[in-house]
């Protein structure tokens, strides 16, 4: 049997790829080397783009309820938070839930779709040919040979697709260590953080009465990253930094972490491509990595489905690396400053924090940007030269194409705001009325845009009045959002 596309990796990244995959119809085979989910949670925050792009496929609902909003989040572990409420978002907020849940919930979600996981199936090697690839996986019955269409890998920073496929992974090593600890805390401190020129560290409540405490002392950045973290030796950073440990009993999880900070030099080769960990690496800083990695998911899947079902050129997929590649650098410059910030504890850069610490204090547009990146709500697509043109411009005024269409309130619509109508995985041509115009798009907007979306079929239209207010949108006549609700052309208003 051949496949449309062999995912290899059933973490986040893999999960939401592969139901995205699903969703339209693509023939889709899951391996993941565990025969079950860690219990243990890397990752515990979900980012507001992250929370859009689920609630655009109607599922954000579970993750909210479960989860717990905090309004701020934070940069190098600066005692000055980020401010998240202030962001033209739904969801202004980072949310608490660890990843063992966010796995639970996109695998109910690949399930449903018909999405397969093979548990316990580990990729040993990936070939690729003009027509396809191979994957060479061993079973708990032995070793076989998957042949796809496509392979991605989703597999983590170790990726055997990435290695197999020959595509550098270039960067720096690790040269500082971090500790983390998910423990019970019976005295637990009234701030998140605490830092002072032993080391700092960020403590973060946990849904079932423990607490995460990750960071790093001036001893701690020296021990290697594989080497076992003890509970002793995690109570004594803390009281190190603290002069308490604050009651700590009962660890369930301990860890270290490293700075090391690489991306892969190509997203695809060929038949082969990467997303999340596999694609970029770097310190745990400002919790983002697994949120990037969905984002990367999202970008890829609706992409990858068009060429899979003969709707769009393999060409589509270079754009997911053209996209996706500058976002990830930009991770890897942001994670390496925060990690100075952070992970540096000298009275020059105990200087440093003090003085960026005053500026996002004083200075909201330094504090909105910096919230914005780390959000990734400030992310935009732009076109390389000839491709606006190619898209579409916008008239008068700026062109939104490449850019974050917001979950835009809108009168007369069958949903009351832009996200519920991308849920089918479709694109959405936006006819945006106003007092004076007719309300029928330009003669070859539609056609333009079936074009686009790869066929009729594949193109949602909506005409309807917008009853939210969003930078760049006023005066928009016609919108085409692209299925992870990015631009992809728009016309303005006629002025006469």
């Amino acid at each position: 049997m051949v496949n449309d596309v062999v995912v290899v990796g059933a973490g986040p990244v893999g999960l939401l790829l592969a139901a995205e995959l699903r969703l339209v119809g693509v023939d889709v085979t899951v391996i993941e080397r565990a025969a079950a989910r860690s219990p243990h949670s890397k990752a515990l925050t979900l980012h507001p783009r992250s929370l859009e792009v689920l609630a655009m496929r109607g599922l954000a609902e579970p993750f909210v309820r479960e989860g717990v909003p905090v309004p701020t989040g934070h940069y190098g572990g600066l005692p000055v938070r980020l401010d998240f409420s202030v962001l033209d978002t739904r969801f202004p907020y980072t949310l608490v839930l660890p990843q063992l849940r966010t796995e639970q919930l996109l695998e109910e979600r690949l399930r449903a779709l018909g999405g397969e996981i093979r548990r316990r199936h580990r990729a040993l090697a990936v070939r690729q040919d003009a027509d396809g690839a191979e994957v060479d996986v061993a079973g708990p019955e032995g070793t076989y040979t998957l042949r796809a269409a496509w392979v991605v890998g989703c597999d983590g920073a170790g990726s055997t697709v990435r290695t197999s496929a020959g595509i550098d992974f270039p960067g720096t090593r690790a040269t500082a260590t971090g500790f983390l600890g998910d423990v019970v805390l019976d005295a637990p401190p009234s701030v998140p953080s605490v830092d002072n020129e032993y080391g700092g560290f960020l403590i973060v409540p946990l849904a079932d009465g423990h607490h995460r405490i990750a960071g790093s002392t001036r001893e701690s950045l020296t021990v290697p990253a594989d080497r076992p973290l003890t509970f002793d030796e995690l109570r004594g950073y803390v009281r190190q930094v603290a002069g308490t440990d604050f009651g700590m009993r009962a660890p369930r999880w301990l860890s270290r972490f490293g700075n090391a900070a690489r991306q892969a030099a190509r997203y695809r080769d060929g038949r082969v491509l990467l997303a999340g960990d596999a694609a970029h690496m770097h310190m745990p800083m400002g919790g983002q990595g697994l949120n990037v990695g969905l984002q990367d998911a999202f970008n890829l899947g609706w992409k990858l489905a068009a060429v899979c079902q003969g709707r769009a050129p393999d060409g589509l997929l270079d754009t997911y690396h053209a996209e996706r590649h500058p976002v990830g650098a930009a991770l890897l410059e942001n994670t390496r400053a925060q990690t100075v910030l952070g992970a540096t504890h000298t009275p020059d850069v105990q200087a440093l924090r003090s003085v960026f610490s005053r500026l996002l204090a004083a200075h909201p547009a330094v504090n909105r940007q910096l919230a914005g990146e780390l959000s990734a709500l400030d992310v935009a697509y732009h076109p390389a030269a000839g491709e606006a043109e190619r898209a579409g411009t916008a008239g008068e005024g700026r062109s939104l194409t490449g850019t974050r269409a917001p979950d835009l309130g809108l009168d007369g619509a069958p949903e009351p705001s832009l996200y519920p109508l991308l849920a089918d995985g479709r694109f959405v041509l936006l006819h945006l009325g106003a007092d004076g115009d007719t309300g029928r798009e330009p003669g070859d907007a539609r056609a333009a845009a079936e074009a686009i979306a790869g066929g009729p079929d594949r193109l949602r239209a909506v005409t309807a009045r917008p009853t939210t207010s969003h930078d760049g949108w006023a005066g928009r006549r016609t919108v085409l959002v692209r299925p992870d609700g990015h631009v992809a052309r728009d016309t303005a208003l006629s002025t006469t």
